[in-house]
């Protein structure tokens, strides 16, 4: 509905929605947390007794869909370094050119575990769509005004763009 709105009927009731706003969407914090896109600074534009602030909190200490990743790897051989499984859990993914290797090896030797990679990379890709569109629909409705909960909106939503999950995937891509 909210593409279909020009941003003068969007401004008509965007007072009214008070802090409500796709950013303090708790549930989808909680997914980027557990895919591995984390960044603690979004916990500022959450109250802490905003129902939910709790579970980010723990959730931004667990491990990840890419520490399950590495686990995966590991059973079919790979080495995964020390420094990536006791690594600071707080902190976002990033790419390592050791996982990469292994990541091609298997590419090259498990056609049923290449199947599973592409499947990441498209799931991996949808998510980096979605975030694009929604970039275009805030820039559409708001423009370059705050978010509607607090955030500073479209720029704060492009830090986000093209920061993919599954860094590795990507990374590999040229070698194949």
């Amino acid at each position: 509905i909210l593409e279909t709105m020009t941003p003068t009927s969007f401004s008509s009731f965007r007072d009214r929605l008070e802090t409500a706003s796709g950013f303090q969407s708790v549930q989808f914090r909680e997914i980027e947390f557990v895919l591995g896109y984390k960044r603690k600074s979004t916990l500022a534009y959450v109250k802490p007794d905003f129902p939910g602030y709790e579970r980010l909190q723990q959730r931004l200490g667990e491990r990840t869909v890419i520490d399950h990743f590495y686990d995966f790897l590991a059973t079919r051989g790979a080495q995964i370094p020390a420094d990536l499984k006791n690594r600071n859990l707080s902190q976002p993914n990033a790419a390592d050119e050791r996982v990469q290797a292994a990541i091609l090896r298997l590419y090259k030797s498990s056609p049923e575990v290449s199947i599973l990679f592409e499947l990441m990379t498209d799931f991996d890709e949808g998510l980096q769509e979605w975030r694009y569109r929604h970039i275009k629909l805030v820039e559409r409705t708001i423009g370059a005004k705050k978010g509607t909960g607090g955030s500073p909106g479209v720029p704060f939503l492009k830090e986000s763009l093209f920061k993919p999950i599954f860094h590795d995937l990507w990374a590999i891509r040229y070698q194949m």
